[in-house]
Order: C-alpha cells, then structure tokens, then sequence
C-alpha cells in the first residue's frame, strides 16, 4: 500500500469517527405529538439516539429519573418547561412544553367502568363534541407504536371500543383538525382482584370513589383497602370514598379482597387476593364555571377564575335520562332561558380550549298555559260544590233544630201533620184551658198547664221533696187525660175510636184528611173540650160527695 492509498484510508476513518458521533447525540420527542398539551393529559417523553447512563434535565435542574421514558400523569401547569436529557456525555435538544390551564374542546370518557382493565378485555369510550360529530379521528398509542381508529358515527354521539392488546398501558384520543379531545390512559392488570381508579383526572375539592372488583363477576364480600401499603378504615364492603380531596389524599392505592364466584355455583369456595398498586393524583384542574339562577326561568353563567381572553359563553343541556346525549344549545350569551327541561350547564371559551364545565342546574317542566284554565275550572267548580253541601247540610241543621224545640215546646201533643192546624188555634185552647180556677190542681189552666211541664210532670215519674207520690200521679194523669180528650175531639166520627183512648185518635189524625177538615170548618172546636172538662169535674165532686156521705 503506497502512501497515497494510507492517506486516503485515513480520511474515510475520520469521516466515519465523525459520522458515528454525530448519531450518538440523543434527543427528546413527546408522544402523544400533541401540538398542545392541556391540564390532566397522560404524556410520555422519550430519550433515544445515545449509550449509556441517561440523565434527564427539567429547566436545567438534573432529576433523579434515568430510564428511557418519562411518564407524566395528570400534568398541570407546574410541568411546564424544557426538558432535556444526557447520554454518553451528549445532551439532547431542548424540548419546550406548554401545559393550558383549559379543557380540550372535545371529552372522551369511559361509558363504564375505570382507568384498569383485566387482560384481554375492552371497554367503550364516548366522546363527546359540540357540533357535528362527522369528522373526528382516534388514535391509540400503545408504548412507543401508534394506531388510528376510524370511530363509527351516528347521530347523538361517538363511541370507540378500546383494546389493550398485550400492552401494559395504552392512551387513546380523538382529534378534528386542530381541535383534539382529552387523552383517557387505560392500564392492564392480570389479577383478578382490581382497585379501579377514575379514568378522569382526580380533582381537589371533589369526591372520589375507588372500587375494589373481581375479574368474572365475582362477589367481594369484604375489602380491605391501603394507601401506601397502610390499611384505611373504611365502612363499605367494596368501596372507598374520598371527599372533599385534597394533596394529602395523593398517593397508591389497593385493596385485598374476599370473594366468591357465587353466579356460577351457590356453594363456591371463598377466595381472597389483593390488587396492584394504583397512583392516584389530584390536580386543581381549569377553572370551573359556575351557573346559579337570576329568576325562576333564566340563568346566569360566570367565571371568576377564568384568563381574560374568556370572553364569550357556550351553553349545554343534557336530558335526565342520557348523561352522554348533551347538546350545545345556540345561545352564547352571559344570561339564557330555560324552555326545555333537564340539566343545564355551561363553559366559557377561551380560545384555544375551555374552561371546566359548570355543575349542573336542573329545570323540572313546567305546566303549560293552556292546561290552566281547565285546571282553575275545575277548582272552582269544587269550591262551589263543596259550598253548596254546606249550605245543605246547614238548612236541614236549622229545619231540624226547628223541629227538637217546638217538640220541646209541645211536650204534650204528638205531632203528625196536623201541627200547623192546632197552631193556628193555640189562643182559644189556651184561653178554653185558662177558665179553670182550680190552679192549684193545674187541670185546665194555662199557667198551671206550663209549671207541670216544667217542675211536676217530669217530677211526677220520680217522686220528689215536699210531693206525694198520689198528687204526682194525679197531675200526670189530668195531663194525660186532656191530651187524651183533646185528640180525640180531633178525631172524626168515622174512627168509632173510644174516648178515653188517646193513642187511637193520635193514629187516626195522620190517616184521614176529614180529620183536618173538622178542625178547619168548626168556628170553635175546642167548645167539646171545655165541656169535657166541666163534666169530668162534676163527676169528680160527685164521687167526692159520695165518699163523704159513706
């Protein structure tokens, strides 16, 4: 080999030295290539192209990670910044992330079901746009390899079935143009005990609920579940609540449980296991929006919290039955009216994404107009009915208080329908009555007549103070008597009725009309009943004086 030939083999060396050194140099890539981060995605940062020990650098302050990739889970604004990483003494690039403190314009969530996934299984995600549907394209990233999904399309809403196929973790996210939705990172486990984180980000101030769950259905009967390996009491079987989240709930979960597989044999042995170790983050998320009533029809969108550059609103309304059917209505102002029933909510724009959705106002419906009158017909028409009753029962009240006190009145007669016509002579049977001057007996006075009905006739039935049983008996007795001679004058002389017999004119008064005619035709009928008086009177002194001449 001459000189010439050396020297050129040289050369080809340095260049091939050289060319080797420049490859070695590593860099820094993100996946998902997201052209914008936002609060709460799952991103991945890789370090690839040198040998050796990787050192990773975040603003230039040496971390204490050293594998290829760097997970970040649940990123917020605190993860903003360059990233670079060391290898074989060569640094990378910088790589410069933005983390928006917004909501993509787009949600993708899990229909059911949490953040892990047994081996070989799959899970429907949803998502959600506000205008039309048509358009969008998923994408899956399982480790470093991505995948589109074309999701089928209708009407209401998106739905992707998401596999893991043998990856221990996969991401998945739609995109329409710039638009993208938020990323959902799914994990897989291959136990059958499984702690199911939310498949959301975990946000402070909010609850969280953990789920301990049994691959094939099985039945937990009890679960103990730990953070950071130390058990946290807890008083349901199969759950655990967080409240009102804060950073101190921050760390790994999982749970031991106790189960059976009683769908499939009643007498299945009990069987126990613990699951994997979940991390759970909570983050302060964007700022919420808030809605809150200004009447009892409108509504009112706020956001105290938002960056100025969220200047107009966008309002939502989901029915009570479909938490996944929610539609973007047309108005964009401040302030709306509710006209339909469900559940309102709303977000403000802020250009490049949104703020976080308001809670939730619900709207019942509302009776219409033309259902009104019927309504207020019908109530006045009860009103009026019910009165009527009132009215009703209070005139019989009166007819019948009416009756009990001229009953009280005419304790001494019967009266059967001829009360009306004895009324209308009342004045000459008192003055008949008034012309005895035996008083003191009361057998035809008037005033003797009324103090019997008061203090003697009743008295007579109970023999008081100061009476004798005879004189008692007596009184009761002319009473009786007179009545006894009164009716029976009324009576005509068809009945053929005995006098003496009170009981059978009573019941021939009612019965014949003639009976009324007699009354209503004779000027003076109770002339009979003074002469009755007079000739029962003589008897008595005629028994008297026979009494004495013996």
């Amino acid at each position: 080999m001459d000189m010439r030939s050396l020297l050129t083999l040289t050369v080809l060396l340095a260049l091939i030295r050289k060319d080797n050194g420049q490859s070695q140099k590593p860099t820094v890539s993100l996946l998902p290539r997201f052209p914008d981060v936002f609060v709460g995605d799952d991103i991945t940062l890789i370090c690839k192209g040198g040998s050796g020990t990787i050192k990773w650098f975040i603003n230039g302050v040496q971390q204490s990670h050293q594998d290829s990739s760097m997970v970040l889970t649940a990123v917020t604004s605190k993860n903003s910044g360059g990233y670079e990483c060391e290898q074989g003494g060569s640094k990378s690039n910088n790589l410069s992330i933005n983390v928006l403190e917004l909501e993509p314009h787009a949600q993708l969530s899990p229909s059911i079901g949490g953040a892990v996934m047994s081996k070989g299984d799959g899970r429907n995600l949803v998502l959600q746009v506000d205008d039309d549907p048509k358009g969008w394209v998923c994408f899956v990233l399982r480790g470093e390899n991505g995948f589109r999904i074309q999701p089928p399309v209708n009407e209401k809403r998106t739905v992707i079935f998401a596999e893991l196929n043998e990856a221990k973790r996969a991401t998945f996210w739609c995109k329409k143009g710039t638009q993208r939705s938020n990323a959902v990172t799914l994990k897989m486990t291959e136990l059958r005990v499984m702690l199911e984180p939310p498949a959301v980000p975990a946000l402070l101030g909010e609850s969280v609920a953990l789920r301990c769950v049994v691959w094939g259905g099985g039945k937990v009967e009890n679960a103990v579940f730990s953070k950071n390996n130390m058990p946290i009491p807890n008083k349901m079987k199969d759950t655990y609540i967080i409240t009102n989240a804060t950073q101190a709930h921050t760390g790994k979960y999982s749970c031991r449980a106790t189960y059976r597989y009683s769908h499939i044999s009643p007498d299945a042995a009990q069987q126990e296991g613990i699951s994997d170790a979940q991390e759970l983050k909570f983050i302060g998320g964007p700022p919420a929006a808030t809605v809150d009533s200004t009447s009892t029809t409108s509504l009112r969108c706020s956001c105290n919290d938002c960056p100025a550059d969220c200047t107009s609103y966008r309002w939502y309304l989901t029915p009570f039955d479909d938490s996944f059917a929610r539609q973007r209505l047309s108005e964009n102002g401040q302030y709306i009216e509710m006209d339909e029933e469900g559940l309102y909510s709303c977000r403000m724009d802020c250009g490049k994404g949104f703020s976080r959705f308001s809670k939730v106002y619900g709207a019942q419906p509302t009776p219409e107009s033309v259902n009104v009158l019927p309504i207020i017909v019908a109530a006045i028409l009860m009103v009026l009915g019910v009165l009527i009753v009132v009215l009703v029962a209070l005139k019989c009240r009166r007819r019948g208080e009416s009756s009990v006190q001229t009953t009280e009145r005419d304790k001494d007669k019967k009266t059967g329908g001829d009360y009306e016509q004895i009324q209308l002579t009342d004045q000459a049977v008192y003055h008949t009555l008034g012309e005895s001057t035996d008083k003191d007996k009361g057998e035809g006075g008037y005033e003797a007549l009324q103090k019997r009905q008061e203090e003697t006739v009743y008295h007579t039935l109970a023999p008081g103070e100061g009476q004798s049983q005879g004189e008692g008996q007596g009184g009761y007795e002319a009473l009786k008597n007179v009545k006894a001679e009164v009716y029976q004058t009324l009576s005509s002389a068809e009945s053929k009725t005995p006098a003496g017999e009170s009981e059978g004119g009573y019941e021939q008064l009612p019965q014949k009309a003639k009976d009324y005619e007699a009354v209503t035709v004779e000027e003076n009928p109770y002339e009979e009943l003074k002469a009755g008086q007079q000739d029962k009177k003589q008897t008595s002194k005629d028994k008297e004086e026979e009494k004495a001449s013996d």
